[in-house]
């Protein structure tokens, strides 16, 4: 029943209440006599009835029933004709096309930035000679002169002083090394955030809390542009390889996002449609962390747990494929050149001992400790951002957290390689192959065994050497991400990770240490803190979890890694129940209904509608006695998204409900293609209109607009029923009615006001800001 066509999409991200001009073809009309030959236009569709303005929420009920009638529509027609049924078959399979259009697009941008990052974090220290478009890895692969001991020294690859000087050591040699690090760093942030500014301004930050928002309906329209997906992956290359405390992991669902909504303004079926919109936004968010992570499964979960607010098992099953051919292309592309979808993929195969439970809760209480304090500290700062003059200088506030960043990380190489780097070697366990620090134990020249058979070595000089650098890093990367994250980049979460090492001579450790066997795997307390971290951030469970065994590729180690990110989620929630994410989404004002929050307040519709005591009286139309004029006055003096239509103002009984937008371009397409259509013609929302004298001007019937089926409650009606009811339909408004006479209403965002309210929060904080 209601027509629509494709919306458009505005990159500006500018609040605007002007309508689009609406252009119609003319098509005769019949010469109207009185009411019996009434013209309703509304028969034949024109542009925009049914759409959403900038930053309003969608009415799931009706874009639902819109989907139903549509289907309906092709399913009845397929039955007449071959062609229309050919037709009916393709518009079943687009769904299934989406997907595979998001997951080759995803996948390869994927792979484009990760060889990306790959170069241009090498770029900072030195160049490959015979191909400059080689990372120091790819450029020493590809040389017959490389040694296995100096694996990362190969004549072809020259860092900058030795390039410019001839030398290779020396102080003025590192100093210089040093001040052209720094200089590339601030070079590519200044890059990212001016292509940010001037270009596409959505495409900063992480991206997730504004996905989980226009997931529950709200419309932000250019946050998922075409400029925004360029934009964003450009900037995200530049601003990982800058060296500052980021990941990619993130802005990398928002890229897949951008695919998706791209590819559904190719089908009518999901640009005619808000909801079925945000099904593919959903499986694409699947397939961003598929290729993120490397895997397919976790990003499934992920956007099941953490993104969607609708995900019928349809979408549960298109997501799936999405992650698929996304992982697929991104192994096909193989951009770290080791077969795996991600650099710090690693496989561990030693058992795990009860006794380890210990230290794995341990790390969970302290991924939950740190998580509480980077929310707190990081909304801290971004509050403070917003409010005061430094949020005027974003340019200026990412050089300046570049250079402080590259000054400090160039002297320690754990924090002077780039995350996914750092990761991996903390990840990877020890083996005669390894040349890294933390391999560097005392070998024992009597002993006849293999070198890498001894499992009881004693740690060498580089192990503890290794261990206080890793401690600066922990400090460096804890304090440097709460100021980095939110800046005006693309910026995702680094994971914090940590590290255990050998030690058999401590009394806890002998009950479970046989001889000659390996008691601790490292990089097992890597991951499992690493895990125990990101779930005190974002408060993920079970998509962590498989997230993290997919890394990892056994299945032996999910009861560690299962029993810190529950520990971490319990310890993170005792200090608060939101993730970064949802706080976030409170910091910026976006009309969020989260479902995992509870309301058990006692309080009633009736406490919660508007017009409140004192408040002018709730503007409505009625049936057959509105004139245009009158109309389009209310429109002018008034910013509500609809209005009831009721009986008469002396009843009050209620009709039903019209769209402020459908209103507007209903009269406006009205006025250019019905004759006779002036400001004292009578607006009618009744089936059939009465006979008038031929001297009345020509009426004007919109019943067609009119949702004769709106949502109502009694003004009675518990506020727990009322959130509950909003949550699950996704309700735009819901009417408060007694005995059929209409009393009030209750919007989306008056629901959001009242339970900040009984939060003892602001309530005039829940806007878009």
């Amino acid at each position: 029943r209601f027509l629509t066509s494709a919306q458009t999409t505005r990159d500006d991200g500018k609040k605007s209440r002007d309508f689009q001009q609406v252009h119609c073809g003319a098509t005769p009309t019949e010469e109207m006599n009185g009411a019996g030959n009434l013209m309703d236009f509304l028969d034949e569709p024109f542009p925009d009835v049914g759409t959403y303005e900038d930053f309003h929420t969608i009415d799931w009920l009706r874009e639902k029933s819109r989907d139903t009638d549509r289907h309906r529509k092709i399913t009845s027609k397929s039955k007449e004709s071959i062609w229309e049924l050919i037709k009916s078959l393709l518009d079943a399979w687009s769904g299934w096309v989406v997907m595979l259009l998001i997951g080759l697009l995803s996948g390869t941008l994927a792979g484009v930035i990760d060889l990306a990052v790959d170069w241009m974090t090498d770029l900072k220290e030195g160049v490959c000679l015979s191909a400059f478009w080689y990372s120091h890895e790819q450029c020493c692969w590809t040389s017959n002169e490389t040694t296995f001991d100096d694996r990362d020294k190969c004549p072809q690859w020259q860092k900058w002083a030795e390039l410019m000087t001839g030398h290779t050591e020396g102080a003025g040699v590192y100093v210089l090394n040093y001040f052209l690090y720094i200089l590339w760093a601030l070079l590519f942030s200044f890059l990212a955030v001016s292509l940010v500014r001037v270009f596409a301004p959505y495409a900063c930050g992480s991206g997730i809390p504004e996905i989980k928002t226009i997931l529950s309906g709200f419309i932000i329209r250019g946050y998922l542009g075409k400029w925004t997906l360029l934009i964003k992956t450009v900037t995200l290359v530049l601003a990982v390889s800058s060296g500052l405390s980021l990941g990619k992991e993130g802005p990398l669902v928002h890229v897949a996002c951008c695919c998706g909504n791209l590819f559904c303004s190719l089908f009518s079926k999901y640009s005619k449609n808000e909801g079925k919109r945000r099904e593919v936004l959903s499986a694409a968010a699947a397939a961003g962390v598929s290729v993120a992570f490397g895997a397919p499964i976790g990003g499934v979960l992920f956007s099941l747990e953490e993104v969607s607010y609708y995900f019928p098992l349809k979408t549960l099953w298109r997501s799936f494929f999405a992650a698929l051919v996304a992982a697929f292309t991104l192994r096909s592309i193989n951009p770290f050149g080791n077969s795996r979808l991600v650099l710090f993929y690693v496989e561990y195969h030693t058992p795990w001992y009860m006794a380890e439970l210990v230290p794995f809760i341990l790390l969970g209480v302290f991924g939950g400790l740190w998580g509480t304090l980077f929310i707190r500290a990081n909304i801290a700062w971004c509050r403070r951002r917003k409010t005061t003059q430094l949020g005027k200088y974003p340019v200026l506030e990412v050089i300046a957290v570049t250079g402080i960043t590259a000054v400090l990380a160039y002297p320690n190489p754990y924090t002077r390689r780039s995350t996914s780097e750092l990761i991996s070697e903390l990840f990877n366990d020890c083996g005669s192959l390894e040349s890294s620090q933390l391999c560097d134990y005392i070998n024992n020249p009597n002993m006849s065994r293999p070198v890498d058979d001894i499992p009881d070595r004693p740690a060498g000089p580089g192990v503890y050497n290794a261990l206080w650098q890793l401690a600066l890093a922990l400090i460096f990367k804890i304090v440097i991400t709460i100021f980095t994250f939110g800046m005006k980049i693309p910026s995702g979460l680094f994971i914090p990770s940590m590290m255990a090492y050998h030690h058999h001579d401590w009394i806890i450790f002998k009950n479970w240490c046989r001889p000659g066997a390996d008691c601790v795997t490292p990089g097992l307390y890597a991951m499992v803190g690493a895990a125990a971290c990101l779930g005190g951030v974002t408060r993920m469970t079970v998509s962590l979890v498989v997230i993290m065994f997919e890394l990892t590729g056994g299945l032996e180690y999910i009861v560690p890694l299962m029993a810190a990110a529950v520990t971490s989620k319990w310890v993170a929630d005792a200090f608060g129940k939101e993730g970064i994410y949802e706080s976030h989404i409170q910091l910026n004002g976006y009309p969020y209904l989260d479902v995992r929050d509870e309301f058990t307040h006692r309080t009633l519709a009736t406490d919660v509608m508007r017009p409140r005591r004192n408040d002018p009286p709730l503007a409505v139309l009625t049936q057959d006695t509105t004139t245009v004029e009158d109309v389009e006055t209310l429109i002018k003096d008034t910013d509500y998204n609809g209005f009831p239509v009721v009986v008469s103002r002396e009843s009050e009984r209620l009709i039903g409900f019209v769209q402020r937008r459908d209103l507007t371009l209903a009269i406006k397409n009205a006025r250019q293609k019905q004759d006779g259509v002036v400001s004292s013609s009578v607006v009618y929302f009744t089936e059939d209109a009465p006979q008038l004298p031929a001297s009345n001007p020509q009426p004007l019937k919109l019943r067609r607009i009119l949702n004769l089926s709106p949502f109502t409650v009694t003004d009675h009606t518990p506020m727990e029923t009322v959130v509950d009811i909003f949550r699950k339909l996704g309700l735009r408004q819901c009417l408060v009615t007694r005995s059929g006479r209409l009393l009030g209403i209750i919007t989306k965002k008056d629901v959001l006001r009242h339970m900040a309210q009984m939060m003892n929060q602001d309530p005039e904080s829940i806007m878009f800001n």
